[in-house]
């Protein structure tokens, strides 16, 4: 299987590293971007969601590229949320297992102490991974320097974007003038990432674009029900009953919502948590850790607050109520069939909202069954 990575232009070192994470098979996002990225290295856009393998076809990439001789920052990669750069900046790591030289990889995020952060970039640094927020501290802070870098990675630039970043991407993108090329990954196009491009990337990017029917991952299993608001709980208790050990993710649109569901759930005997956006960084590492640890089998969460979350082996993503924007679709079911694994994603629609199924349908190009 490593002849596959070897023939996209993945050096050996790097093919044993990601041999040990079972990452034998390339994605279809990383056959398309790797050897482009490995051989060229110019600006690339690409369409894929998460869970599709996208910190291994920008990664091992950039790990190619990067001069371990130099102790100047030469990657940069930004993402949303706390949880996402530590997630890709241990993976870079446990890519470079057996790396022939040393490269060191810094994440700088909220939650942390910038003390330490600021301690922590007096040695030598060669790639950053950082949310847009905590990178604009410690550059007002003089802690480190990014006029350097040679490649600037977005990843879920819609994300970013969504959660207000606009400003930060934008400095980001004035202070690596000098890059040689920017590398940006979305799962969805709205307007405000193609204002991004157009105003802020070089003109003849490449451009990626997962057929649009794989968007939303195919080992998803895409189903609604039709019921009344004041049956949800009811139903949603039973459904939950029905999952043996499997375990699952609950969205909802609010957090009064999420935390009302939760206390109703919890009362009917259910083990059930709540993620929502005013808990403190402490508590939300508290709620995640319970989830991932499975001391808990169900976590219930706003669009907001599950950013960037990866959990493994969830068997379905439920859906209180569709999500307001069509886009953030896409990233709730693609919570569930991480890893080539199945999965459920199922939508609760009060009868007068069917019609949002078919628009669903029509614009991620996913089929569904009642359920």
């Amino acid at each position: 299987m490593s002849d596959l990575f070897k023939a996209l232009g993945v050096p050996a070192d790097l093919i044993k590293g990601i041999s040990e994470l079972n990452i034998t098979t390339p994605s279809k996002i990383q056959a398309e971007a790797i050897p482009f990225l490995v051989n060229d290295g110019g600006e690339l856009i690409a369409q894929a969601q998460t869970g599709t393998g996208k910190t291994a076809a920008f990664g091992l990439p950039l790990l190619t590229r990067i001069d371990p001789a130099s102790e100047a920052i030469q990657g940069l990669v930004v993402a949303p949320t706390r949880e996402l750069a530590k997630q890709i900046g241990k993976q870079l790591f446990r890519f470079t297992k057996y790396s022939d030289a040393k490269i060191f990889i810094e994440v700088l995020c909220g939650g942390d102490k910038i003390d330490v952060q600021i301690s922590r970039l007096r040695r030598p640094t060669q790639i950053v991974v950082a949310t847009p927020g905590r990178l604009m501290d410690l550059l007002e802070r003089d802690a480190l320097a990014i006029d350097r870098v040679e490649y600037l990675v977005l990843d879920e630039a819609d994300e970013m974007l969504s959660l207000g970043f606009q400003k930060e991407l934008r400095k980001i993108f004035e202070l690596t003038a000098a890059r040689r090329s920017t590398w940006l990954f979305s799962a969805t196009f709205p307007e405000r990432v193609n204002y991004l491009i157009k105003d802020c990337m070089q003109e003849g990017a490449k451009f990626i674009q997962i057929d649009q029917a794989q968007v939303v991952n195919r080992d998803i299993s895409h189903r609604f029900a039709i019921c009344d608001s004041a049956e949800k709980t009811d139903f949603i208790s039973d459904f939950l009953k029905r999952q043996g050990e499997g375990r699952g993710l609950i969205f909802c649109r609010t957090k009064a919502g999420a935390l009302i569901l939760g206390k109703q759930l919890e009362a009917r005997g259910h083990s059930v948590t709540v993620l929502q956006g005013d808990l403190t960084q402490l508590e939300r590492d508290k709620v995640m850790r319970a989830f991932k640890k499975q001391r808990i089998q169900f976590l219930i969460a706003t669009d907001v607050a599950a950013r960037g979350i990866d959990i493994e082996n969830l068997s379905f993503v439920l859906h209180h109520q569709p999500p307001e924007q069509l886009e953030y679709y896409t990233h709730r079911s693609g919570r569930t069939a991480r890893a080539g694994k199945k999965g459920l994603s199922l939508v609760l629609l009060e009868p007068r909202e069917r019609r949002k199924v078919d628009r669903l349908e029509e614009e991620l190009g996913v089929f569904f069954k009642e359920f």
